[in-house]
């Protein structure tokens, strides 16, 4: 076999068709007999066109490729043409040919690239959209069957869907995929939002009139592609740009003049609007949906990145990863990795778990246990609301997520007034029902909701607050899960009085209170933190009072080790750090009756 590269002697000529079948009948009829060696050029006259052929490889019969460089060509020599880069030449009806070199690498380490419990997804992907693409195209062409030109990966957000797109470049030889987040496509002027969509597509163009079959594969990847993509008709701007990208895109991939040497991928997290017909066979046809990780998955996206940790000899001997695997069920790949990276945060800050804080704390974390097994265990409580009030800074978070951690469940989520800082009301209100919705798709779920007066926007002044939030919360604390899901709702608050006469306090089960910390409490805390001389234990206890929040002992501990940025506040005694006892005083004053933590 001779594969033979093949073009016109005068630059600059018009596209022309060469039917592979003829020309090798030509040539071996001209040059039966003679040897050709490996980078010979000739030249030849075919009709009225003067060409050149470039001996690329030459493969002798009973001699593996390689091993020879020259071969007699005879009339059983099989010919194989390819063309350089736009030539202007399109090959047809070719008969041999080998598998393309569309693989960097036949193994692929999806760990090594940063790929973690998408095996089989990737699976998916290559057997749809790439088998097609190794073969020779006329082995292809005498199928019938075209190329698949479009992926759809959708599924929840973080589990991995950008991540796939991204790294499927790094597997392939040649052009570099191009990466366009839906968003950037859009323009202000006139035509341009459709000029940028015909650009993405105008190199595939190009090589594909002047290569044909052997193109190179053209790799679009559509970030968020909702965003541009949504049904027609369903937006009411005025303007028709949203109608006109998915034309545009339409006509591109499966129009007159489609395409056969581009793979558009897409992403997004809600199929539901886009239009449909880009989902129809011939266009965006294979649809895989990404969704959370197996534990075997987990363990997987664990090890990827703990793995610098584990080659420094930063992570600790006691880490079980497959354990913690195990106990993070519906974690998706990012809250995975925002795990390892919250660890690694704690670890830097050093913290010192959960404080014995009396017997008040002992008896509400026993009955939050006694509550998450009766949500666990009875079928007569699919759905069990306790709320933890008192005090500001009594820890009633800091309880309300040990009891969470604790129960195992594979959902825990904390909805909080932090994470809607500057979203307007209708966001929020969908920001919360959506917890609610991700809830009911668990088995067993724990939702907490932290600082309920903050979450529901009210203040003194006024007074005033979100109905709709309000109203949004009564429906959810009231709803029953779906048949077999199972949901344990934890509220914390500081102001039971204003729940109770918004009439919330009523949709909880259990109501239990968080007081502030009695002298015993203080005291089995100041000994716990082991900063104070037993002498001091006593005096520092008069001067705190008979009661004070949780959060503001430790802050006052905190400051009064930290000194007055001097060695004369704290002395070191037996490897510890001691509280000298004015300045204990001098803090406490520092603080005030007011201070919030």
């Amino acid at each position: 076999m001779i594969q033979a590269e093949l073009d016109f002697v005068s630059k600059g000529k018009k596209q022309e068709t060469v039917d592979a079948t003829i020309i090798s009948k030509e040539l071996t009829k001209r040059f039966s007999g003679q040897v050709l060696t490996i980078n010979q050029k000739v030249s030849f006259e075919y009709l009225g066109t003067n060409f050149t052929f470039n001996v690329v490889t030459v493969l002798v019969e009973g001699r593996r490729e390689g091993e020879g460089s020259a071969g007699l060509l005879t009339e059983d020599t099989v010919w194989q043409f390819e063309t350089p880069a736009n030539s202007g030449i399109k090959i047809v009806n070719q008969k041999g040919g080998r598998t393309t070199n569309l693989f960097k690498t036949k193994e692929f380490n999806f760990q090594k690239l940063g790929i973690g419990g998408l095996d089989a997804e990737f699976g998916d992907i290559f057997r749809r959209a790439f088998a097609s693409r190794v073969f020779p195209p006329h082995v292809i062409s005498k199928l019938g069957i075209p190329h698949v030109k479009g992926i759809l990966l959708f599924g929840p957000p973080g589990t991995g869907k950008t991540l796939i797109a991204r790294q499927i470049g790094k597997l392939l030889n040649g052009r570099e995929p191009k990466v366009v987040n839906g968003p950037e496509v859009l323009s202000k002027f006139v035509g341009e939002t459709e000029k940028n969509v015909r650009d993405l597509f105008a190199d595939a163009e190009a090589e594909q009139k002047s290569r044909g079959d052997e193109s190179d594969l053209h790799i679009i990847i559509f970030d968020e592609l909702d965003a541009i993509c949504k049904a027609r008709g369903s937006t009411r701007d005025g303007t028709g740009v949203h109608d006109s990208i998915v034309n545009q895109l339409l006509t591109k991939i499966d129009g007159v003049e489609a395409l056969n040497n581009i793979l558009l991928i897409g992403m997004t997290n809600r199929k539901d609007l886009l239009d449909e017909a880009l989902l129809r066979p011939g266009r965006m046809e294979v649809q895989i949906e990404i969704g959370l990780p197996d534990e075997n998955g987990r363990v997987q996206i664990l090890n990827i990145h703990s793995n610098k940790m584990k080659e420094n000899s930063f992570l600790g001997a006691d880490v079980d990863l497959q354990e913690l695997a195990s106990r993070t069920k519906n974690f998706s790949g990012a809250e995975l990795e925002g795990l390892v990276k919250s660890a690694t945060s704690f670890a830097l800050n050093r913290p010192g778990g959960m404080l014995p804080c009396g017997e008040f704390h002992k008896h509400i974390l026993k009955t939050g246990r006694t509550l998450v097994e009766q949500v666990k265990k009875s079928d007569r409580t699919p759905l069990m609301t306790c709320i933890l009030e008192g005090p500001s800074s009594t820890g009633k978070t800091a309880l309300a997520a040990t009891i969470a951690i604790a129960s195992g469940f594979p959902f825990i989520k904390i909805v909080s007034a932090e994470n809607m800082i500057g979203l307007q009301e209708p966001t929020k209100v969908a920001m919360i029902a959506k917890v609610f919705e991700d809830a009911y798709k668990s088995p067993l779920s724990i939702i907490i909701l932290d600082n309920i007066e903050r979450l529901i926007e009210y203040v003194r002044i006024g007074p005033r607050f979100s109905n709709l939030i309000l109203q949004t919360l009564l429906v959810l604390l009231k709803r029953n899960p779906p048949k077999g899901k199972k949901l344990f709702v934890i509220g914390t608050t500081s102001e039971k009085d204003i729940l109770e006469s918004m009439g919330l306090l009523e949709s909880f089960n259990v109501d239990l209170v968080v007081p502030r910390l009695r002298l015993n409490d203080m005291r089995e805390i100041l000994q716990a933190q082991d900063v104070f001389d037993p002498e001091d234990i006593d005096t520092a206890l008069e001067a705190l009072g008979p009661e004070m929040p949780i959060k503001r002992l430790l802050m006052l501990i905190e400051m009064a080790v930290q000194g007055k940025a001097g060695e004369d506040a704290v002395s070191i005694r037996r490897g510890h750090k001691r509280i000298d006892i004015d300045h204990f005083f001098d803090c406490l004053r520092d603080i005030g009756p007011y201070a919030q933590f």
